[in-house]
C-alpha cells in the first residue's frame, strides 16, 4: 500500500485509538498527517508549463538554454529557479556524458541490454518511465508500465510526489497481466531502490537500464508521453486530481483499445498485445511476427 494511501486512512476523531498509535499501525510519520503542502504559486506553475511543454521540442534544453528560452518568451526568470524547477518536474537535459563516477552501491546500476536486440513478441520486454501532468491549480506525476512490441500500456499510475511507492504499485498491476524477460527504465531512483528491484528479481526479469541522459534509449515511451499531453492533458488543464485521472485513464484505454498505430500495421496496441500472447499459449510459431525496431 502506498504512503498516500495509509496516510489516508489515519481517523483523527477516532476514540479508540490515537493518531499517534494508528501512524505507528501504518508506519509512517505523525508530521506527515499534519503536514499541508504550499499551494505552487500561479507564476511558478505557468512556468513549469511552458518548460514542460518546450522540453518536449527541445529535450537537450539545460538551465541555461531554458532560461534563456523563457527570456524570449517574456518571463523574467534567473537560471538559479530554472534549475529548481526543472528538478522538481524531474526535467533533465539529454546528452551522452562521460561516464566519470561509479553507481551507489546502495542502489545498483545495470547494463543497457536492448541494443541491437530484435523486439519480435509480447512481454519479451516491458519499460516504464515517469513524466511530470501539469494542472490548473499544481501538478501531478504520472508513471507507466509499456510492453514495448505491442506499445500497449499495461499499467500506470499518478502521484503528487516522486517516491517511489506509486511506480511499485504500478508495477504490481502490470506483473499481474504477464511477466517480461526484461524490463527497461532509466536510472531514476524510483527504479533503482530495492523495492522496484527487488520485485522484478522475484519474478525472474532481466533489468536493463539507459545510459544516462539517453532519452532515445526508451523512446517508445517518450512518443507516449507526447501524444497524451498535446491531445489531452494540455487541452484540459485539470482542475483537480479525480479529474486528471479519469481524463488521462479514459486517454489510456482509447490510446490501448482504439488508437491504430501505422508501426502495428494499423492495429491497435491492445489488439496486438492479446494477438502475440494467444499465439504463444497455442505454441504456434512467430516467424511471421513484424519486426519492431528499437
Amino acid at each position: 500500500m502506498s504512503r498516500e494511501r495509509r496516510r489516508s486512512l489515519v481517523e483523527r476523531s477516532n476514540r479508540r485509538l490515537s493518531v499517534v498509535r494508528q501512524c505507528k499501525l501504518l508506519d509512517i510519520s505523525r508530521s506527515s498527517v499534519y503536514y499541508r503542502r504550499k499551494p505552487t504559486p500561479q507564476t511558478a506553475l505557468e512556468l513549469m508549463v511552458a518548460m514542460d511543454r518546450q522540453y518536449l521540442e527541445t529535450p537537450y534544453y539545460g538551465s541555461r538554454r531554458m532560461r534563456a528560452w523563457l527570456q524570449t518568451q517574456g518571463h523574467g526568470v534567473n537560471r538559479k529557479r530554472v534549475r529548481r524547477l526543472m528538478r522538481v518536474m524531474g526535467l533533465e537535459a539529454i546528452y551522452q556524458r562521460p561516464r566519470t563516477s561509479k553507481a551507489s552501491p546502495a542502489a545498483p546500476k545495470h547494463p543497457y541490454l536492448l541494443r541491437g536486440m530484435a523486439i519480435t513478441r509480447p512481454d519479451q520486454v516491458w519499460a516504464a518511465d515517469i513524466t511530470y501532468i501539469p494542472m490548473a491549480k499544481g501538478f501531478l506525476y504520472l508513471v507507466a508500465v509499456m510492453d514495448w512490441h505491442s506499445r500497449c500500456v499495461l499499467a500506470w499510475r499518478l502521484s503528487n510526489t516522486m517516491d517511489s511507492a506509486f511506480c511499485v504499485d504500478a508495477l504490481e498491476e502490470a506483473l499481474s497481466k504477464g511477466r517480461p524477460e526484461i524490463f527497461n527504465t532509466d536510472q531514476g531512483s524510483q527504479f533503482t531502490g530495492e523495492a522496484f528491484t527487488g520485485l522484478l528479481k522475484q519474478h525472474g526479469v532481466q533489468i536493463s537500464q539507459d545510459g544516462k541522459g539517453r532519452f532515445m534509449d526508451n523512446i517508445f515511451v517518450e512518443r507516449l508521453w507526447r501524444s497524451l499531453k498535446y491531445e489531452e492533458v494540455y487541452l484540459k488543464a485539470y482542475p483537480h486530481v479525480p479529474e486528471a485521472r479519469v481524463g488521462i485513464g479514459t486517454y489510456l484505454w482509447r490510446y490501448n483499445e482504439q488508437r491504430p498505430h501505422q508501426a502495428l500495421k494499423y492495429r491497435t496496441p491492445a489488439e496486438v498485445y492479446r494477438s502475440g500472447k494467444a499465439i504463444q499459449e497455442a505454441g504456434l510459431s512467430l516467424s511471421g511476427t513484424p519486426k519492431l525496431s528499437n
